[in-house]
């Protein structure tokens, strides 16, 4: 039997859904490092990240999903807001409707405990901890929704994100 409270995923900017704005693929600011530049606009782009991670329909098995840390850079100007969610999301039978996403309740890390700390011009790892970390079945669907209010000039880059979790076999 495995029991290990320290596996770790990464999800590279190249698995993410970007909505709204002129998003490219570019080398970030460290030769080697691969990110998802947006350029610089007043609008609001929507960053949705798919937890990628084991699941199984055995219960108290598979993974426990406990945190999730985001690295995300705002540059030029601060953005008005960023507001992350953490959807769960159940796959339907056939022939059946999907049903509402429900969102998680999480804290933030100390270094994003406020609005004004989420949208500052610096380089970001924000931590999202879930208050009741959630074991994944066969069915469930974790995302993450990132939703930017950027200013005119607020230029945003999303280098990746990282899923920590228990494995259980």
């Amino acid at each position: 039997m495995i029991h290990n409270t320290h596996f770790y995923q990464f999800i590279t900017p190249l698995k993410m859904h970007l909505v709204t704005g002129t998003w490219a693929p570019a080398a970030g600011g460290t030769a080697g490092w691969v990110c998802m530049s947006k350029t610089a606009a007043a609008n609001t782009p929507v960053i949705t990240i798919p937890i990628d991670i084991p699941q199984n329909s055995i219960a108290l098995q598979g993974s426990k999903l406990v945190s999730i840390d985001l690295w995300y850079e705002i540059a030029t100007a601060a953005a008005n807001a960023i507001t992350p969610v953490i959807n769960k999301c159940t796959l339907p039978a056939d022939n059946t409707a999907y049903a509402a996403v429900a969102a998680q309740v999480f804290s933030y890390d100390t270094g994003h405990d406020t609005a004004a700390k989420r949208y500052a011009v610096q380089k970001h790892k924000m931590t999202l901890t879930l208050t009741t970390p959630i074991w994944l079945s066969e069915l469930d669907e974790i995302l993450v929704q990132l939703t930017a209010d950027c200013a005119a000039t607020t230029a945003l880059t999303i280098y990746g994100a990282r899923a920590l979790f228990t494995f259980r076999t």
